[in-house]
This record gives C-alpha cells, sequence and structure tokens, in this order.
C-alpha cells in the first residue's frame, strides 16, 4: 500500500482521531504536537514533516488502545515508511524509520531517559527491543540518520500533552507539501 499525498488528510482527520497507544491523547493530537515542537525546535520542512507522520503506521495498523498492554508491537515504523516511501525522501523517511531506534539509543546513554518516558513507551520499549547495548548504540550514533531520528525522538516524547493548542493540521500538510517528490502522487 501506497498514500498518495492527498490521503493524508482524511487519514490523519478520521482514523487519527483514536486513542494513542495508551496515551490521554488521540493519534491526530500526537501528530500535531509532534510537529509543533519540531518547529518550536527551530526543525525545517523535513524535520517538521517527520514528525508529523511519524506514527502514521500505527493508523496504518489501527492501533488499539490496549495493544501494547497486549504485547502487540505492529512495527509502526517500518509500516510508515513503506506507506510514505513515494511521497518523501531518505532523510524524512530515515528519521521515521528509526525513532524508535533512536528511544533506545537515549535509553542506554541518558542516565535520566528510561524514566522520563511516559508509562506507555516504556511499556512498548520493551516489545521494540529494550535498550541499546554498548555496541548496538555504538553503530546507531555512528549513522548517518542518528541526529534526525533523534531530533524526532525528542519531539516524539514532548508530545503528549492533554489539551495543547497546535496549528491545524492543514498548516503542516502544507509544510509536507512543498518537500513532497511525487508531483503525481500530491
Amino acid at each position: 500500500m501506497t498514500l498518495r499525498f492527498n490521503d493524508l488528510h482524511p487519514l490523519l482527520n478520521g482514523a487519527g482521531q483514536k486513542l494513542y497507544g495508551g496515551e490521554a491523547i488521540s493519534q491526530l493530537e500526537h501528530a500535531l504536537q509532534a510537529a509543533h515542537f519540531a518547529q518550536l525546535a527551530g526543525g525545517d520542512a523535513a524535520a517538521i514533516t517527520a514528525a508529523l507522520l511519524h506514527d502514521i503506521g500505527h493508523i496504518i495498523c489501527e492501533q488499539q488502545e490496549h495493544d501494547v498492554a497486549l504485547g502487540i508491537d505492529d512495527q509502526h515504523e517500518f509500516v510508515a515508511v513503506t506507506v510514505l516511501k513515494d511521497l518523501f525522501d531518505q532523510r524524512v523517511l530515515f528519521a521515521i524509520a528509526r525513532h524508535v531506534d533512536a528511544k533506545r539509543y537515549l535509553c542506554a546513554t541518558e542516565a535520566d531517559y528510561l524514566t522520563a518516558l511516559s508509562p506507555a513507551s516504556q511499556m512498548s520499549l520493551q516489545l521494540q527491543g529494550g535498550v541499546m547495548n554498548h555496541e548496538q548504540a555504538m553503530r546507531f550514533a555512528a549513522s548517518s540518520y542518528a541526529k534526525d531520528a533523534i531530533f524526532l525522538r525528542r519531539c516524539d516524547d514532548q508530545a503528549k500533552v492533554v489539551g495543547l493548542v497546535t496549528a491545524p493540521l492543514n498548516y503542516f500538510l502544507q509544510i509536507a507539501k512543498t518537500i513532497c517528490i511525487s508531483k503525481e502522487l500530491a
């Protein structure tokens, strides 16, 4: 399955209304907040787009509120890359594909990172491979996508605020459209 750019709005605005995997906000609110924090942190269009769409795989997989508690890892990061691969370049796709690895890396390299994660994110960490060992962390840090993935991860971590007002979906989709690589799919 490949998405067209025009599929993003109805998908996020429709199925994105479901709760975000054990958090107190919806998938759409999480996406908007991640994009909001990426923009506040000075992210460019690629970083904002990756933040907006990083969890679209959960929506495609129809993640349910209690899936993580039931031990279900939908591998949403890879699903997202698969459905977005014809729309965005490697920088957006790599950040999305590796944002889970960035969480595992930060847990291994920052003393307080793991305890600062939300309970749902701590639970999903175990399903996603757990904290990286030293060798895995060194490989991740040396990769070309590490910086973008870590930036996305930090935006993702912040994007769980009940009632936070952000710019609307159309605003962030207009930013994403500026870097869409496929004009026939736009």
